[in-house]
């Protein structure tokens, strides 16, 4: 299905009336707008309408995936680049105040080239003859909101990124909390050898995690330094789920590395429920 489409599916789900209706009373807003120039109170109540609209619409874009899926069509259609990170879909589905950041972002964007380019410019056409036919102003608003969603979705992402690398342990010869000798000292202390994340370090078990995405590697080290799940959680504004989901696809990864010979994993450290395919995993430690 085309972008134009979607979007058009989207909003009809979304608002009470049908297609043609909306654009009769859109031509006769814009009509109006323009009489105050597309500026005062009059626009900025119109403002105030689009964006309660067409809100929970985006909402449901963003936490769906549809509106990252169809940003990424229309840039990489263009030929700019453009993909998002599994782990940031999943934050997206379960966060919503994450949704929210982004949300907002775009929203501020889209309004001033919406002002500009469909109302000022008059690219927004309610006669258009083209084989989907004419849009309405809330399908045009979010069209514009979805060729901005890249720029705002990027600037999230690298702050997550950003803030994860800062919660990462990269010096692993630091002195730990209390006086210890590092992560190697955490990890050999009482209380941590039960947690199937204490394992018996050698010079590897750096690069492993560093070859983890930021994420990742800060839910790992704050799993070390001793945080439940739900302090970590808490502290990166993720859900409890994406704190287990990193953890096991670490344990995985080090099972793979225990199986290459990179690391050596001690019998007692192994999961206690194990499967055939652990046992295997196991063995190959």
């Amino acid at each position: 299905m085309h972008t134009d489409d979607q979007i058009a599916q989207a909003v009809d789900k979304g608002l009470p009336d049908d297609q043609a209706a909306r654009i009769q009373a859109d031509i006769a807003r814009v009509q109006e707008l323009a009489y105050y120039g597309f500026k005062g109170r009059v626009y900025e109540v119109f403002q105030d309408e689009l964006l309660l609209e067409t809100e929970s619409i985006l909402k449901g874009m963003i936490r769906d995936g549809s509106l990252g899926r169809l940003a990424m069509e229309r840039f990489n259609e263009r030929g700019i680049t453009f993909w998002i990170h599994p782990e940031d879909l999943a934050a997206l589905r379960a966060d919503a105040a994450a949704r929210d950041e982004i949300l907002i972002d775009m929203q501020v964007s889209a309004l001033k080239k919406f002002r500009t380019n469909a109302l000022i410019n008059k690219e927004w056409n309610p006669n258009h003859k083209g084989p989907r036919g004419a849009s309405c102003l809330r399908s045009y608003f979010i069209g514009t909101c979805i060729w901005e969603f890249r720029r705002a979705y990027l600037s999230w992402a690298q702050a997550r990124v950003k803030w994860a690398e800062l919660h990462a342990l990269r010096d692993f010869a630091e002195e730990a909390p209390g006086g210890g000798g590092g992560i190697l000292s955490l990890l050999q202390a009482p209380g941590y050898l039960a947690e199937p994340e204490a394992i018996v370090l050698t010079n590897n078990f750096e690069d492993i995690l560093a070859e983890q995405t930021p994420q990742t590697q800060a839910v790992i080290s704050l799993t070390v330094h001793g945080l439940t799940d739900t302090e970590i959680a808490d502290t990166m504004k993720i859900t409890n789920g994406a704190v287990r989901t990193c953890k096991t696809r670490f344990r995985k990864t080090l099972y793979q590395a225990a199986r290459e010979r990179r690391i050596w994993i001690p019998a007692q450290l192994h999961t206690t429920a194990k499967t055939p395919h652990d046992k295997q995993q196991a063995g190959a430690a």
